[in-house]
């Protein structure tokens, strides 16, 4: 059969594929991903933005339900559900990254952990149906990116998880709840008209909202189509539909799902070793290294004696914050990380409490901070680089590079070190043996006969001695 549009083939696309059709190396990925997330998404039930978005949350009741991850006595319908735990996931910008520029992750596993747990309990959803669905939500967003030039480079304009998020979120509840291809067709274009969300709200408590929005919305979507809600079956080919993101669109049909290769097979993701901006893990790495060449033996930066700091980095507006003034700011800022990592020789989830960030030394260090920006220097996670040098007044200058962080696709963690992350983010909220048992289930996954034995252990209660307290 002769496809008429994009829409269709990626409709065709997420109705067509099987669990056959995943590779190992796919498994494998995104089996890492989806221990990554779980474990921001458990650290981020202790933020504030996330306590907000929970107590909004409560206005909503429903017959169906399902778990608040760690928090067993709070339960909601799945789609507000899905977007509490996005707001969790998203809220410390800890979360995956991918290329082109988006966090893949958090828009697509909390509405399948939801669907998951809400749906009658017959027939079981495997692990591999999981899997399927999970990758399914990967691979439409990454489509969706490879369709403009633009969505390249970091962005300007629209958060691209709020975006591309969204219709991913669509896709993998389209696959997860077996919709027909004309449904998942018109999920699709449900999906677009929820979509969306300026950068002007990044660097706020603002910005978290964006993935949890992008995965309830993706769900509702979903839901609307399976009643018969209808969307214009073109959203996808026109300017006026999905190209209103991006100046320069230009979609494609996609091959037939028998001669199907993923994105995910072909470019990795990138897992972050602290909660920040991914840019800034460049300039987190190159200051690391000059910090060896003027400290040692842990003694204090020489802040007295430096004269100025210079970063070269690529012009990426929303994250050059030259005095931030709380954690979302300090998150989204060349300046304070370089500072941070200058001062304190490591940067982790505590670097970026107010009063940390409010520090006399490190205010003093920010005035000295300049930026420059090499016109090789794109805005681009796959080439951009830093380079710091750090000017003392007796005029010795230090200079180091990074062209690749700890962390990034080309460099990635470890196994060891991914579990490592996951035990730090989750053991606040879980028990030892829970967190342990979520390393080995999540590790082996595709064997799995009953999702509900990994559902069940989202919604252990916390450890008693460090509950969180409610607002």
């Amino acid at each position: 059969m002769m496809l008429k549009s994009v829409t269709e083939s990626l409709a065709k696309l997420i109705h067509g594929l099987k669990v056959g059709h995943l590779t190992d190396r796919v498994i494998q990925r995104s089996k890492r991903m989806i221990l990554d997330t779980l474990g921001v998404g458990f650290l981020g039930t202790s933020t504030e933005v996330f306590h907000k978005a929970r107590e909004y949350s409560k206005i909503y009741s429903s017959n169906v339900s399902s778990t608040v991850w760690g928090q067993p006595d709070f339960r909601l319908p799945p789609t507000y559900a899905a977007f509490v735990n996005g707001v969790a996931i998203h809220s410390m910008d800890f979360d995956d990254t991918w290329y082109p520029a988006t966090h893949p992750s958090g828009a697509v596993l909390p509405v399948l952990m939801a669907l998951s747990e809400a749906l009658p309990p017959s027939p079981k959803c495997s692990g591999l149906d999981l899997l399927l669905a999970f990758n399914v939500g990967i691979e439409v967003q990454g489509r969706l990116m490879h369709f403009s030039k633009e969505a390249k480079d970091i962005p300007k304009r629209f958060h691209p998880p709020s975006v591309v998020g969204t219709l991913g979120s669509a896709a993998a509840a389209s696959k997860f709840l077996g919709l027909s291809m004309t449904e998942c067709q018109e999920a699709l274009a449900i999906a677009v008209s929820h979509a969306g969300a300026p950068m002007a709200n990044a660097a706020t408590q603002t910005k978290p909202l964006h993935i949890g929005n992008a995965a309830r919305h993706g769900l509702e979507a979903a839901f609307l189509a399976m009643l018969g809600l209808q969307g214009n079956k073109q959203v996808l080919d026109m300017e006026s539909g999905f190209g209103a993101f991006y100046a320069n669109y230009a979609p494609k049909i996609l091959p037939d799902v028998d001669s199907h290769t993923w994105l995910l097979d072909q470019q990795d993701v990138a897992f972050k070793l602290f909660p920040a901006h991914l840019a800034t893990h460049w300039v987190a790495d190159a200051a690391a290294s000059v910090r060896k060449q003027l400290v040692r033996d842990r003694a204090l930066l020489p802040t007295d004696h430096t004269e100025r700091i210079v970063l070269r980095i690529p012009d990426a507006q929303y994250v050059n914050r030259p005095f931030p003034d709380s954690e979302h700011e300090a998150r989204h800022s060349f300046q304070y990380v370089a500072c941070a990592m200058l001062l304190d020789g490591t940067i982790a989830v505590p670097s970026f409490h107010k009063h940390q960030v409010d520090r006399p030394r490190v205010r003093e260090l920010l005035g000295k901070v300049e930026l420059e920006h090499p016109r090789d220097n794109r805005p681009n996670f796959n080439t951009l680089y830093c380079e710091i040098s750090v000017a003392l007044k007796d005029g010795a200058i230090f200079t180091e590079r990074s062209d690749t962080f700890y962390g990034h696709w080309r460099k990635p963690l470890s196994q060891k070190d991914l579990q490592e992350k996951f035990r730090a983010n989750a053991c606040g909220m879980l028990s030892c043996h829970t967190v342990e048992r979520l390393i080995e289930i999540v590790e082996n996954l595709e064997d799995l006969e009953d999702c509900s034995v990994l559902t069940t252990l989202l919604k252990e209660p916390s450890p008693p001695e460090i509950v969180t307290k409610s607002l």
